[in-house]
């Protein structure tokens, strides 16, 4: 991927990150039994921190940030329906 300088490895590694820590989020909430909606919460806040880094702190990776926005829009979303009928929440 030369026109973006970022190695084809490195590329792959960017977009592992994210759902690592998105995995990491559900196991930890699991493991202490942390309500959905908050799980969600984080869940995108994490989403939206990794999309202002690869933003600002790395070759700039606008589609990947843009799909991450997206992603955080439907977990803050997902988030707010698991608050308000935490019973239907499918997560």
């Amino acid at each position: 991927m030369s026109h973006i300088d970022v190695d084809v490895v490195d590329f792959l590694l960017l977009t592992i990150y994210p759902v690592a820590a998105l995995f990491i989020i559900e196991i930890i909430s699991r493991a202490a039994k942390i309500t959905n909606w908050i799980k969600l919460l984080t869940q995108g806040i994490v989403s939206i921190g990794f999309a202002i880094a690869y933003v600002t702190l790395i070759t700039a990776h606008w589609l990947t940030a843009l799909v991450l926005l997206a992603l955080a829009i439907a977990l803050f979303y997902q988030a707010r329906l698991a608050k308000i009928k935490p019973g239907k929440s499918v997560y």
